[in-house]
Order: C-alpha cells, then sequence, then structure tokens
C-alpha cells in the first residue's frame, strides 16, 4: 500500500524525458498516457509490460501525472509496483527502459522478469 503523499510509481528525469520525446511526435485522437503493467510469466515468475495508450484510463486503473505524462497501473499490477520506478538506461549495448522494482527478490538475467517474497508466479524461459 502507498504510505500518504507518496506516489505508488515514479518516473526518473531521464525516462520521462524520452517517454515525453516519444508522445511528442504521435497523432491521436486522446491524449496518450503509460500503461505499466505486471503479467504472469517469465523466468522468474512476473514479467514487466509497458506502452503508450491513448483509451482513457480504466475503472481499476491507478492514475499518477508525473509533469504531464500519465501514468496507468491497473490494480493488479499495482501491488508488485507499488514504490517502483521506471527508469531510463543509455547504454551501447541493452540501453531502453527499465523497472527498478523494491518488491522484487529475485530477476531474470533478461532483466523483464521477476520474483516477488510470496513466489507467485509461474516461471517460463525467457524468450527474446
Amino acid at each position: 500500500m502507498t504510505a500518504p503523499g507518496s506516489q505508488m510509481i515514479t518516473v526518473s528525469d531521464t525516462a520521462l524525458s524520452q517517454l515525453k520525446g516519444l508522445i511528442e511526435g504521435q497523432q491521436t485522437e486522446h491524449p496518450l498516457g503509460l500503461r505499466v503493467f505486471v503479467q504472469s510469466g517469465g523466468c522468474s515468475g512476473f514479467s514487466y509490460g509497458m506502452g503508450l495508450d491513448e483509451n482513457p484510463p480504466r475503472v481499476d486503473d491507478e492514475i499518477v501525472d508525473m509533469n504531464g505524462l500519465r501514468v496507468y497501473v491497473d490494480s493488479f499490477s499495482a501491488q508488485y509496483l507499488d514504490g517502483a520506478e521506471i527508469d531510463f538506461v543509455d547504454a551501447m549495448m541493452g540501453g531502453g527502459f527499465t523497472i527498478n522494482n523494491p518488491n522484487a527478490t529475485k530477476t531474470c538475467g533478461c532483466g523483464h522478469s521477476f520474483q516477488t517474497a510470496d513466489g507467485a508466479g509461474e516461471a517460463k524461459s525467457c524468450a527474446h
């Protein structure tokens, strides 16, 4: 559960700049937001997903406004992303968006899957 006065998920300045750059050139009927989610799968039990979403937020979404960027997280994913930070790593190999998640107790070498203390989720092989 999110502590009073804090946000469920945050976005680093570097990631915010990259995301605003991606959104800037898009022509959509509705304003774009960033949908961040967790799904079962991946080699550690859960995997992350995110994408630009022009649909209105869903009834069960947590909505976080980060300096004009709206971030949508569904109620299932929110329990695993509470306190997480979206960052952007600029590296010659393997750069891109990443999630720093304090709830993850184990991560996979691919960086896209994780496991929590309760061990929920069914592990699957990493397929890139």
